[in-house]
């Protein structure tokens, strides 16, 4: 409780005229309770289900293996069951399979192995980057590597996007001897691979120029051995320039003895998937189509994550249409993902939010608490807060209560319109329904009045958090940094910082301090920028020299080098560069005698550095000659 005090009062102390404010009286708030629909609603009233909690599976035959996989022990007997699927074993339903087995990688592997020893499967660089991507954590370490060997035996290209991928995920797992040796792998593999050459130089003849008779015959004259590994690595690399990789596969297609197939159909799909390339996606969707192959699921996820990045929601809806109308269904956890990025959009487009929700329906499944909260958050988003109390009641019946999530989002879209007063209603509401609101909520509160420039009153409501026992994380600390800077209140911002991280006991993001520290720089607060370095010094974060390396070269004197200096050198000093960015910084600003005091003033062994004395000698050469 002492603590709540201290922090509150040191709240309070930022600015004295908050500490005589108070929140003013609110007398409205949306309230989950009846009321009169609107138009819109009416769409919405289709969408409830009998309350059943049973799982459902779909019917159709790939998501039938996939249960039938996981459901029983690896056997004899159900490998006799799976080889009597066989013919439903297509490149697509192995790679569906595999996808939903992630989360079992013991038995993906178990699949994988005995699929990929059937003469009557042909596998590919997609498999193996999809198995590759599954095996690739502590427990099947084994099998990973097991694998890529196996991978690089049958002639497959480990590519660049699933070496990145895996690499950056055996860093973050400090996996680190694994991280060394796939790197050693993937260099060798680039070095001993002579396919390589050959790309390279067909993707140099296509990108430099206009695609044309020219390039076709080039291409003629290099007498190309095609494979569907080598169709595939040209349009990787050509996945920057999409309509060129268009030409390419088109062209391929046409040369004697070579046929696309599902693996260079999906292969170029991936690459299309782009705002300036959207209408020969959709071609190439079609075609795909007319000669009887499929959207694989792990390129659907892909390619619907990409038109998600770039907003563009009309052809991710539409592709997902078109994934729930064929074998290869997405997950729940698809649908949650473009629920959410739809309602993410500036103006969520509810009538694709509907479309989604209403494809999703006809699959036969109930709508679970997180598709409930889709609809409902972009419904809060755009201000429909009738139709959103609606879907709560309906969420109710289907046997799930408002939680911190449904509040919040009510919060958002309140804050959204302005109508503060209400929003921290909510709060109230929550509270006296035995939901007590937590980080997330305050801080969704508290970044919307930043957001619309009332910073103080976002300080009452966070000093109203911590009074009410509620602790401070980094984001939130974020938000409130981020609210004072956009008022040009950099003191402020600073004070905060240091009060908070301290009475709160919170480590802030090493974003929060490289922002404040270029601001107070900015303003010439030396001093206050040089302590959030050595706070950031005692998290471990590593030092941000750069712009103090500016600054002092500008502006500063010999003891604020000095000081900067001695300030990363918290347990050893800094590397011989950072002195040397220090001394090359203050050369080009013409200061060479606030260099030299500089320099007398550094430990024995920067002085005697051979790039050092280098450095000053070369330096008192072009002085001499000017």
């Amino acid at each position: 409780m002492n603590r709540v005090k201290a922090i509150a009062t040191s709240l309070r102390f930022l600015n004295s005229s908050l500490a005589t404010r108070v929140l003013a009286t609110r007398n409205q708030v949306t309230h989950f309770s009846s009321y009169t629909p609107l138009p819109l609603l009416g769409r919405f009233h289709n969408l409830r289900f009998p309350c059943t909690h049973q799982k459902l599976y779909f019917s159709t035959k790939p998501n039938s293996i996939v249960e039938l996989v996981l459901t029983n022990d690896w056997s004899q007997g159900l490998e006799h069951e799976l080889e009597n699927c066989r013919s439903s074993l297509t490149h697509e339903t192995v790679l569906y399979v595999l996808k939903r087995l992630d989360k079992n990688p013991e038995k993906a592997y178990s699949f994988f192995s005995w699929v990929s020893e059937k003469e009557w499967f042909r596998a590919s660089s997609s498999v193996y980057s999809l198995i590759l991507r599954v095996l690739a954590n502590k427990e099947t370490m084994k099998q990973f590597w097991i694998t890529l060997r196996m991978m690089n035996e049958k002639g497959f290209y480990l590519d660049e996007e699933t070496y990145l991928t895996i690499s950056i995920g055996f860093k973050k797992a400090k996996m680190n001897s694994d991280a060394v040796a796939l790197n050693h792998f993937y260099n060798r593999m680039l070095e001993e691979n002579a396919m390589q050459s050959v790309v390279t130089k067909v993707v140099g003849i296509i990108s430099g120029s206009e695609w044309d008779d020219g390039v076709k015959n080039e291409l003629k004259k290099l007498k190309l051995q095609l494979s569907d590994n080598f169709v595939i690595r040209v349009l990787k690399e050509l996945r920057n320039q999409p309509l060129k990789a268009y030409n390419f596969f088109h062209w391929v297609g046409k040369q004697s003895g070579y046929e696309h197939n599902t693996v260079t159909y999906n292969a170029i799909a991936r690459v299309l998937a782009r705002t300036d390339s959207i209408e020969e996606f959709w071609s190439i969707i079609e075609e795909m189509k007319s000669v009887g192959h499929d959207l694989d699921i792990d390129t659907y996820i892909k390619i619907s994550r990409q038109l998600q990045k770039h907003w563009m929601m009309e052809d991710a809806v539409k592709l997902y249409e078109l994934m729930m109308d064929g074998s290869y269904k997405p997950s729940v956890q698809d649908c949650n993902m473009l629920l959410k990025s739809i309602s993410l959009s500036n103006k969520p487009n509810l009538d694709l939010v509907f479309r989604v929700v209403e494809k999703y329906k006809s699959t036969g499944y109930t709508l679970s608490k997180a598709i409930y909260d889709g609809i409902h958050r972009s419904l809060t988003s755009v201000g429909k807060f009738d139709e959103a109390e609606n879907i709560v009641k309906d969420m109710r019946n289907a046997g799930y209560e408002p939680d911190n999530i449904t509040y919040s989002q009510v919060v958002f879209g309140l804050c959204k319109m302005r109508r503060f007063e209400e929003a921290c209603k909510v709060l109230e509401e929550m509270e006296s329904c035995g939901c007590i609101p937590d980080i997330k909520t305050w801080t969704i509160l508290i970044q919307g009045h930043c957001d619309a420039n009332e910073v103080d009153n976002a300080l009452l409501c966070f000093t109203k958090m911590i009074e009410k026992g509620c602790d401070a994380d980094a984001d939130l600390l974020g938000v409130l940094v981020d609210g004072f800077l956009s008022q040009n209140r950099i003191d402020g911002a600073y004070k905060l910082l240091v009060e908070i991280s301290n009475k709160c006991r919170i480590s802030p993001w090493q974003a929060t301090y490289k922002k404040l520290i270029e601001r107070l720089l900015e303003v010439r607060k030396f001093d206050e920028a040089l302590d959030l370095l050595r706070l950031m010094k005692t998290r471990n974060f590593p030092p941000y020299h750069e712009p103090f390396v500016l600054y002092i070269s500008k502006f500063g004197t010999v003891e604020d080098a000095a000081d900067f200096l001695k300030a990363l050198s918290v347990k050893s000093y800094p590397s011989y560069t950072i002195y040397r960015q220090v001394f090359e910084s203050l050369f080009r600003e013409g200061r060479h005698s606030e260099a030299k005091d500089l320099l007398y003033k550094c430990p024995h062994h920067i002085r005697k550095h051979s790039k050092i004395c280098e450095l000053f000698g070369s330096a008192e050469s072009q002085k001499a000659s000017a």
